[in-house]
C-alpha cells in the first residue's frame, strides 16, 4: 500500500516513507499514521547489545527498520538456544501490546540495529482516538505471533552473506557472482565486493541492504577494513574452502575481532571439483565452530545451497515403523519425478536408513536395488542369539550396513543429514550430525530387546523411537524452510487375544502364527515407542505437509512387503501432489 505524504507535517518524508514500509503500520490513514510516528521512539541498538531480556515485563512492540536482531530462549538445563531472527521490516514484542505479560525470549542485535518503539501506553492513549486503526495493529500483531508460533516460515534465514576466503580472489569472486545470481530467484539481490564498491559508513550499507532483499559481501582474501565491514554487515558469514587444500586457520584473525553475537551464524562451503572428497569436510569442521557445512560440486549444488541460506529448502523427515518404512522409497521417488527437490533429510529408525541413502544422492533404483539387498534378500535380524541383551546378536546387520554405505562420515553425505537415537543412561534423545554413518545408523535403529544397544563412551544407544519416532523438531530447529513429514508406522499392529498365562505352548504358538497374538518381536517393537505418542502427535503438527501412506496391513516385521511397501507410499504421495506443489508455495 502505498501512503501519501501529507503536506505541512514536521515529520520529513524519509521517515514517514520508513514507517508506511513496516507492515504493522502500512495500512494505516496518513492521519494516524502521523499519529503514531509522533509517539514512537527511533534509535539504534549497536552489535551484540541486548534489547531486552527473558522474564521482563512486557511493555513495548519494537519494528526493526535495518540491521537484525537474535531472540534466544533459555532452556529448562540454563542453556540459550538461537530460536529466531527478527530482520528488516518485522517486529517483536508483539503479545506486550495484548497481555502485558513477561517476554518469553531474550532479543538482541545481531549487527548495528535501527528500531522504532510502539510502547503500551502510547497504543492506549491512541486507541482513545482511533480505535479501529489501534485495533487493525493489534490484530496484526496477533496474528503475526501466531504465524511465528505455528513456523509457517522459516525464522532463522538470513538476508545478509559474507563470502571469507584465503583463495585466489578471481575464484572467489566467480563462485559469489554465481550464487548471488542464484539467490536473486528469491528476492532482490546485490553482490558487493571491494573493488566494485568504495568504503561506505554502516548507514550507508544499511539504507542500500533496505531497497533489496539479500546483499552477499564478499570479502578480502586477508585481513582488512573490508573484511571487517563485511563482517559486520552480515547476518551468516560462509567460509569457502577447497577441498584440496589442507585444512589451516586463516579465519580465525578475521574473525576474532567481530562484535557480533552467537545468532550471527558461521557457515562452512567445502567446493569439490566433481564429487565430494571423502574427509574432506571433517578435517575442517575440526578447526571451526560452525552451524552447518555445506558441499559444493555443481551448479545445483549452488542452487542447493542458495535455497538453505535464505529458508527456501525443502527438509523430510521419515519415521519409524519397521518394515513399513519402505514406504519412504515411494515418498521419495513421487517427490522427484513431481521436480520437488530435497534439500535436506533425517529421521529415526528405518526412516533414517532410507533418509541416509537420499542424503548420500541415491538414484531411485539405486534405493530399491540396496536396500532390496539388504532387507529382502537377507533378514537383517535373523541371527538369533542367547537374549542375554536381545534376542539378534546384531553382528548381520552391523556388517550389512558397513557394506551398503561403506565407512563413509555423516560429513561426507551431499545433503545436510540427521538421524536420532535415545540413550538410556540419561534417558534423552540423541541427534547424529557427524560420525561414522553406519554406526549411527545402527544406533538409531538397534530396538531394545531386538537388536543390541550401540555403546558410545558412556552412552547406551537404542532406537530413537524410544525417543523421537517423527522428528520434525529436530528439522524445524535448523530453520531453513517447508518440512515434509512421513509417518508410517506409528499405530500398532498388535492384535489382542484372551490371557495366555493359563494356555499351553502348543496353543500359544496356534494363536501367534494364526495373528491373533502377538510374538515376542511384535511385543518389542511396539513397545519401544509407547510413549512418544504426544511428541508424534506434535511432530505432525509441526509439518507443513504430513503424509501418512496407508500401510497399515503391513506387519512391521514382514521384510518381504518390500515392494508392497514401496507401491503404497508411491501412490499415496502422488494423490497428493498438486497439494504438496501448492502448500510447499505457500510457505517459502
Amino acid at each position: 500500500m502505498t501512503v501519501d505524504f501529507p503536506p505541512n507535517t514536521s515529520i520529513d518524508r524519509n521517515t514517514f516513507a520508513v514507517l508506511a514500509s513496516l507492515p504493522v503500520f502500512s495500512d494505516l490513514e496518513p492521519a494516524t499514521l502521523l499519529a503514531v510516528a509522533d509517539q514512537l521512539e527511533w534509535f539504534c541498538l549497536p552489535s551484540g547489545e541486548v534489547l531486552f531480556e527473558q522474564g521482563e515485563p512486557a511493555d513495548s512492540l519494537y519494528a526493526v527498520t535495518s540491521g537484525a536482531l537474535g531472540a534466544y530462549r533459555t532452556d529448562a538445563n540454563g542453556q540459550s538456544k538461537l530460536i529466531g531472527r527478527i530482520q528488516r521490516g518485522e517486529t517483536v514484542g508483539e503479545g506486550a501490546l495484548i497481555s502485558g505479560e513477561l517476554r518469553t525470549a531474550t532479543v538482541k542485535s545481531v549487527r548495528d540495529t535501527e528500531l522504532v518503539r510502539f510502547s503500551k501506553d502510547a497504543f492506549d492513549a491512541l486507541a482513545q482516538v482511533y480505535p479501529s486503526a489501534m485495533l487493525h495493529i493489534a490484530r496484526l500483531a496477533v496474528q503475526r505471533l501466531k504465524q511465528a508460533q505455528k513456523m509457517q516460515r522459516s525464522r532463522l534465514s538470513s538476508r545478509t552473506f559474507a563470502i571469507l576466503s584465503n583463495g585466489p580472489v578471481e575464484q572467489t569472486l566467480a563462485f559469489a557472482q554465481s550464487l548471488t545470481d542464484t539467490i536473486g530467484k528469491y528476492g532482490k539481490t546485490e553482490l558487493f565486493a571491494r573493488d566494485r564498491v568504495d568504503r561506505h559508513t554502516s548507514a550507508w550499507f544499511n539504507e542500500v541492504e533496505a531497497r533489496r532483499d539479500y546483499v552477499v559481501f564478499v570479502a578480502d582474501n586477508s585481513t582488512s577494513a573490508w573484511t571487517r565491514q563485511c563482517i559486520a554487515q552480515a547476518d551468516t558469514l560462509l567460509l569457502l574452502v577447497d577441498s584440496r587444500d589442507e585444512p589451516a586457520p586463516w579465519f580465525r584473525q578475521a574473525l576474532a575481532g567481530r562484535s557480533a553475537t552467537d545468532s550471527q551464524q558461521v557457515e562452512l562451503v567445502v567446493k569439490h571439483r566433481r564429487l565430494v572428497r571423502p574427509g574432506a569436510a571433517k578435517r575442517w569442521l575440526e578447526l571451526c565452530d560452525v552451524a552447518q557445512h555445506h558441499h559444493v560440486c555443481t551448479d545445483s549444488d549452488i542452487e542447493r545451497l542458495a535455497r538453505l541460506l535464505t529458508g527456501n529448502a525443502v527438509g523430510i523427515v521419515l519415521s519409524g515403523g519397521g518394515a513399513r518404512g519402505f514406504a519412504h522409497i515411494g515418498v521419495v521417488k513421487a517427490l522427484r519425478e513431481a521436480g520437488i527437490l530435497i534439500d535436506s533429510c533425517g529421521g529415526t529408525s528405518i526412516g533414517s536408513i532410507i533418509a541416509s541413502g537420499v542424503a548420500a544422492g541415491w538414484s531411485n533404483a539405486q534405493l530399491v536395488e540396496r536396500y532390496r539387498r539388504t532387507f529382502v534378500d537377507r533378514n537383517p535380524i535373523g541371527d538369533y542369539t542367547l537374549p542375554l541383551i536381545s534376542l539378534s546378536s546384531g553382528r548381520r546387520v552391523s556388517r550389512l550396513l558397513r557394506s551398503e554405505v561403506g565407512n563413509v562420515d555423516i560429513e561426507d553425505l551431499v545433503l545436510p543429514f540427521f538421524c536420532i537415537s535415545a540413550d538410556l543412561v540419561t534417558s534423552n534423545m540423541v541427534v547424529h550430525r557427524s560420525g561414522t554413518l553406519w554406526r549411527c545408523l545402527r544406533a538409531s535403529i538397534a530396538i531394545p530387546g531386538i537388536l543390541p544397544p550401540v555403546f558410545s563412551g558412556r552412552q547406551i544407544l537404542v532406537d530413537g523411537g524410544v525417543a523421537n519416532h517423527l522428528p520434525v523438531d529436530v528439522m524445524r530447529e535448523v530453520g531453513r524452510g517447508p518440512v515434509i513429514g512421513v509417518d508410517v508406522g506409528s499405530e500398532s499392529s498388535l492384535a489382542s487375544c484372551d490371557d495366555v498365562d493359563e494356555m499351553s505352548a502348543f496353543k500359544r504358538l496356534r494363536l501367534i502364527q494364526s495373528g491373533r497374538a502377538p510374538n515376542i518381536l511384535r511385543l518389542l517393537l511396539s513397545a519401544g515407542s509407547v510413549n512418544t505418542k504426544r511428541v508424534t502427535a506434535a511432530n505432525r503438527e509441526q509439518s507443513n505437509i504430513l503424509l501418512r501412506p496407508d500401510v497399515q496391513s503391513i506387519d512391521m516385521l514382514n521384510w518381504k512387503a518390500f515392494d508392497r511397501a514401496i507401491e503404497a507410499g508411491y501412490r499415496s504421495t502422488i494423490e497428493r501432489i498438486d497439494e504438496i506443489n501448492e502448500s510447499l508455495k505457500s510457505s517459502k
